[in-house]
């Protein structure tokens, strides 16, 4: 029994090989993009986890430390941010109720809840403020200031120039970024915290006691 030899033409090789090695390279690129965006993920969760809280924040706020690192893994986020942001919005208070209607330890509006969930709850509180101040800070490609601006004034905010905010939204930032600056900085102390408790901080802390 013969055997038939299949003979290719080399015209169709010519067309096709190449469209067949474009797509496997296009494969091996999208497989290693996948690759170093989970490495990434990871590094970044690791990275968190692995930042340390200062000390520069109050008494209040430090008594949260161990739930503050964790929420802050969850998002990559460098546990500082969200201790700042707890710092300035409740000191700690999770029962605080801001004339606006904010609620909770991260002072969130209740247009950013689902039916049903209690506002006031650390855990959800925490889920949901992180959620949005997480967004804003990538909006704002990890410009602090104008991410806190985003948290306290909306994300809209964010792309503005800073003449454009508010007044509050401008103090907000102020006192944010500087807390922010001195904490992650590994500071022992935060000018900026102390002026922030000057001007009415203390007043906000001592309904968190």
């Amino acid at each position: 029994m013969s055997r038939r030899r299949i003979r290719l033409n080399p015209y169709v090789i010519a067309r096709v090989l190449p469209l067949i090695v474009g797509m496997v390279i296009v494969a091996a690129v999208c497989t290693i993009a996948s690759l170093v965006g989970f490495a990434g993920s990871v590094a970044k969760s690791l990275a968190a986890k692995e930042r340390p809280l200062a000390v520069i924040f109050t008494p209040q706020v430090l008594a949260w430390k161990p739930q503050l690192i964790r929420w802050s893994a969850a998002y990559g986020l460098d546990p500082n941010l969200p201790a700042t942001v707890m710092q300035i919005e409740s000191c700690g208070n999770p029962h605080a109720v801001s004339p606006s209607g904010a609620q909770g330890l991260f002072q969130v509006m209740p247009n950013h809840f689902a039916a049903g969930e209690d506002m006031q709850d650390p855990e959800t509180n925490a889920r949901r403020g992180l959620e949005y101040l997480a967004e804003s800070l990538l909006q704002s490609q990890g410009d602090v200031r104008r991410a806190l601006a985003g948290y306290n004034g909306g994300h809209g905010l964010i792309g503005l120039d800073p003449s454009q905010w508010s007044a509050e939204t401008r103090r907000y930032a102020y006192w944010g970024d500087g807390i922010f600056a001195d904490a992650s900085g590994g500071r022992g102390e935060s000018a900026r915290l102390e002026e922030w408790m000057a001007a009415g901080g203390e007043s906000l802390c001592s309904m968190a006691d």
